[in-house]
């Protein structure tokens, strides 16, 4: 048995002065903003103020793109680095033959201008410094911007780790970018079944005796593992014991690539748990246009250590990034970011406990093996109401215009951001305490939805398969389209799961959450009354 290395124990919230501060893309100076206020105003709260020039099109006027960042500082009275390149680059008085074709808006969408600004148009820039920046605050050797999310970056590790054939460890649930990353790198998986509450419906985190396990059973076949993956946190946002693992990982010589898609914020908070980086991993991904209100698309893919070559990995995510700067992470970080969001989201967990047939998930120490949960993912169980978690979803949208982050059989999942406001969280447990209401007295509401789909529990959504081909093999190879129910023992030819959140499902559980309400994707026939298989 592989033992494993103690897991860091540093857990000190990080610098995160304004001097320092990088992470979040759009946010204003003074985060608290009314309702009523407009969103040109809200851009000129937030720096993005100008002059006033004629518009082009004889309407109201309209700002200038020149002007666009003009004062837009720090609380030191400095601009953080990106948004200190992007003034410059749209105060210059230059002529433009290069793209885009709007030319630094003067050739902006009327309509588009009018609602988002000519600002956004007039922030382009060919050099910028933030990258080592970025890589300094959160405790990289380097840091890469992307712009096809998370996604690109899990397939640009796997890339950097694993050639055609090698095997790759990573959890059952993983997101269905890694299933794509063994298509283009033709790594071949080796799964490990995370924990899993039938009660909840949810899959938790991998433990670090699973990791020993899948790299003895490699052994006993003469192999070796080129990479462990492993997704912490999970939607849900649980997380795994990364520390532990990383030592296991690399007492054997492996490297360690961390799916932190939804744990970007992570650095900046002392109740937060912590980052990859700070417990360990060799490569991590986080979403910065998540938690981090960057625009949307834009990630982060950051190395530590030397287990990873560094150029390999550059040229692996050469594909995933922007031939110019990423210029959709901006930066502002006062202290004290988080402490509101951090208050409201417990705040929530609190009334939302109190409301009958409704639980809120870690209350309960639900995953023994997952102990550590992000404060700001709030998922509650409404099995108890006689609904599922779709039905609870759609009645919460129509009837009380509450909009969630993540539907699934027995849950609902609520992300408390920097933008949360605590109305919202006062609609969110109004509404709760209505749902719940109703379904006690049986009223209308919850009979015509819930007489469609009862709250049964679903199949387990996944199990450890035999696999019969390399994800890449059965991406190429020959298919053809059978009845759904002439499909067992067959090879599926292609990734259907329930979206979000985008985890790769077993067929019976598929059919159950279809009928349910779940949201299929991927599949060619989305009734998945007829499924793609590969021919034998």
């Amino acid at each position: 048995m592989i033992s494993a290395a103690a897991a860091p124990t540093d857990r000190r919230p990080p610098d995160v002065s304004a001097e320092n501060g990088w992470i979040s893309e759009n946010l204003p100076i003074e985060c608290a903003v009314p309702d009523h206020v407009p969103l040109q105003s809200l851009l000129r709260a937030s720096g993005l103020g100008f002059s006033k020039a004629s518009s082009p099109h004889g309407d109201e006027p309209t700002e200038r793109p020149d002007k666009a960042l003009h004062g837009l500082t720090r609380d030191n009275g400095s601009r953080p680095p990106l948004v200190s390149a992007l003034g410059a680059a749209a105060e210059e008085d230059v002529a433009c033959f290069h793209f885009p074709g709007h030319r630094r808006g003067s050739a902006a969408p009327p309509s588009l201008a009018q609602l988002i600004g000519p600002a956004a148009f007039a922030t382009t820039c060919r050099s910028s410094p933030t990258q080592r920046e970025a890589s300094k605050l959160f405790g990289s050797s380097e840091t890469w911007f992307l712009v096809g999310g998370t996604t690109c970056g899990v397939q640009a590790s796997v890339m950097a780790t694993c050639s055609p054939g090698e095997t790759l460890i990573l959890p059952r649930n993983s997101h269905i970018s890694a299933t794509s990353a063994m298509v283009i790198s033709g790594a071949v998986p080796k799964y490990v079944l995370p924990e899993y509450d039938p009660h909840w419906g949810i899959a938790g985190g991998v433990s670090p005796s699973q990791v020993a396990a899948a790299m003895e059973d490699l052994a006993r076949d003469g192999k070796r593992p080129a990479a462990m993956l492993v997704t912490s946190p999970t939607y849900h946002g649980i997380c795994s014991r990364v520390g532990e693992i990383a030592g296991l990982c690399h007492l054997a010589g492996v490297p360690l690539v961390v799916d932190e898609a939804h744990g970007g914020h992570f650095k900046f908070h002392r109740e937060f748990p912590a980052a990859a980086m700070e417990q360990g991993a060799d490569l991590a991904v986080q979403s910065t246009h998540k938690v981090l209100c960057s625009l949307t698309q834009s990630s982060m893919l950051h190395l530590a250590g030397d287990m990873v070559d560094r150029d390999r990995v550059g040229g692996a995510s050469r594909p995933c990034r922007a031939p110019a700067p990423a210029t959709s992470q901006l930066s502002e970080n006062p202290a004290g970011i988080f402490d509101e969001a951090v208050a409201l989201a417990s705040e929530a967990r609190d009334r939302i406990g109190k409301i009958a047939g409704i639980s809120v998930l870690g209350s309960s120490g639900e995953f023994s093996g997952s102990p550590v949960m992000d404060p700001l993912r709030v998922t509650v169980l409404v099995a108890g109401l006689g609904i599922s978690g779709y039905e609870a979803d759609e009645i919460l949208a129509e009837e009380h215009r509450i909009l969630s982050e993540l539907a699934g059989p027995s849950t609902v999942t609520f992300a408390i951001n920097l933008g949360t406001r605590r109305e919202d969280v006062e609609r969110l447990a109004a509404g709760l305490g209505r749902l719940s209401a109703s379904a006690a007295e049986g009223s209308r509401e919850v009979q015509d939805i819930g007489g469609r789909r009862r709250a049964a529990p679903l199949e387990v959504p996944f199990e450890v398969p035999s696999v019969a081909l390399s994800p890449r093999e059965a991406f190429f190879a020959r298919k053809r389209k059978v009845e759904v129910r002439r499909s067992a023992g067959e090879v599926c030819g292609e990734l259907i799961c329930t979206y979000p959140p985008g985890i790769p499902e077993a067929l019976e559980f598929l059919l159950e959450a279809r009928e349910k309400g779940a949201a299929i994707s991927g599949a060619a026939d989305c009734q998945l009354s007829s499924i793609v298989v590969c021919d034998s």
